[in-house]
């Protein structure tokens, strides 16, 4: 984990190596080289704006998970907020992540203790969140929000296997956005008072366990 200056800017820079081998059937293990089930995580965060890149060195250019993040604070009414080209614009798909909406979490997801539509903070009063209350927060000039502009794009060049592998990949993160989310609004009274201070020691802690490992 680094972090650096640029422009003026604080940027926290992190390298992570995931690897896959205890979590494949023995006979992919064999068949497989190693590189293969190897995954690099860069990412660059400098809020408002933070990049991740998922690579794999055995396939190379022919495999890659990129998600650009922008966080605004409005409500989500802006459009195209990653300024793409007119041509790239038509073909991106726009996914509302709902964090109130029961249908958007797989029923193998869903945590009663993680419903935004129950939760209440003790510590600062907010939700539960009511099926307008994107509407009801617009209203409130006094209650700060933000709202996180991703956008993923996906590359796996595979002969017979491309677009299926791409859609599975945009699925899952769609899931991982949503619950994550979810969790983000119900831990809400475990991070709010945590000052930037905490957070540097919990990375450096983890990053030091990480390193025993």
């Amino acid at each position: 984990m680094n972090r650096t200056k640029k422009d003026g800017e604080r940027v926290q820079y992190n390298h992570k190596i995931y690897n896959l081998h205890s979590k494949v059937q023995p006979y992919v293990r064999i068949l497989a080289p190693e590189e293969a089930l190897t995954m690099h995580e860069k990412a660059w965060n400098a809020c408002p704006y933070c990049r991740t890149l998922i690579t794999n060195e055995y396939i190379k250019d022919d495999f890659l998970i990129k998600t650009e993040t922008w966080h605004k604070p409005d409500l989500g009414t802006q459009e195209n907020v990653h300024k793409l080209g007119p041509e790239v614009w038509k073909n991106v798909e726009v996914v509302h992540i709902g964090i109130a909406d029961r249908h958007q979490v797989l029923t193998k997801d869903y945590k009663p203790d993680e419903d935004p539509s129950k939760y209440k903070s003790l510590k600062i009063g907010r939700g539960p969140l009511g099926p307008d209350w994107k509407k009801v927060l617009g209203q409130q000039r006094d209650c700060p929000h933000i709202c996180a502009y991703k956008l993923v794009t996906v590359k796996f060049k595979w002969r017979g296997l491309q677009n299926k592998v791409e859609n599975f990949i945009h699925k899952q993160e769609c899931r991982l956005f949503t619950n994550f989310h979810w969790q983000l609004f119900c831990w809400l009274d475990r991070w709010v008072e945590l000052t930037m201070e905490d957070i540097r020691r919990m990375e450096d802690e983890t990053k030091r366990e990480l390193d025993e490992m």
